[in-house]
C-alpha cells in the first residue's frame, strides 16, 4: 500500500491508541478479586488472544516506522539552494533550533548593563545588609560594575533572522513532502 508520511503518522497514532486499549484491557482483566464466601465475577480475558493482538499491532508499528525511515534516508528535498535528505533536514533543524535559542538570548542583551546592587534586603530582618556578588569584585570597594556584550549585536540579530528563515524553509519543504510524497508500506 502506498501512503504519505502524514497518513503514516495518523496510522501510527491510531495503532498506539489500539495498543493502549489492549494493554489497558489486559491490566484490568488479567486478575480478579473475590471474597472467600462469594462467587467470583471473572472478567473476560484470554491471554493468547490479547498477546496475539498486541504482537500484531507492534508488527504494524515496526513496519510503518521502518518504511518512514527508509523514505527519510532516500528522499531528497530542495531547501534553498541545497538538496538534502529528509533525515538530514530533521537533524539540521534540531541543530538550528538549538542555535536559534542562543541567538535569541544574545540579541536581547543590552550593549552595557549594570551588574547587581551592593545592597539587598535581608528577609526577616528590618535592615539592609551588604551583599557583594563576589567579595573580590570592584563592588566591594563601592565602584559599580558593568557588563558589556563582546559581539556585534546587529550581526547577531541578522544571524537570528537568517537561522529562523532557514528553519522555516526546511519546515515548509518537509510539510509539502509529508503531504504529497507517497512511499510503499507492506501492511
Amino acid at each position: 500500500m502506498k501512503i504519505t508520511s502524514a497518513y503514516a503518522n495518523k496510522l501510527l497514532k491510531q495503532l498506539n491508541e489500539d495498543k493502549k486499549y489492549w494493554t489497558g484491557l489486559e491490566d484490568r482483566s488479567c486478575t480478579y478479586t473475590a471474597a472467600a464466601n462469594e462467587s467470583p465475577v471473572i472478567p473476560e480475558y484470554n491471554y493468547e488472544d490479547v498477546s496475539a493482538k498486541l504482537a500484531e499491532i507492534d508488527e504494524k508499528i515496526r513496519t510503518i516506522k521502518h518504511a518512514i525511515s527508509l523514505a527519510n534516508v532516500t528522499s531528497k528535498l530542495k531547501v534553498g539552494d541545497k538538496e538534502m535528505t529528509v533525515d538530514s533536514i530533521l537533524v539540521a533543524m534540531a541543530q538550528l533550533n538549538s542555535r536559534l535559542s542562543i541567538l535569541n538570548a544574545m540579541r536581547k542583551q543590552l550593549p552595557k548593563s549594570r551588574v547587581g546592587s551592593r545592597y539587598s534586603y535581608s528577609r526577616g530582618e528590618d535592615r539592609y545588609c551588604y551583599s557583594p556578588r563576589n567579595r573580590y569584585s570592584s563592588q566591594a570597594s563601592g565602584v559599580p560594575e558593568y557588563e558589556y556584550v563582546n559581539y556585534d549585536l546587529d550581526r547577531v540579530k541578522e544571524d537570528y533572522l537568517k537561522v529562523s528563515q532557514e528553519i522555516m524553509d526546511m519546515q515548509m519543504a518537509l510539510d509539502k513532502h509529508n503531504q504529497t510524497f507517497e512511499f510503499e508500506v507492506g501492511l
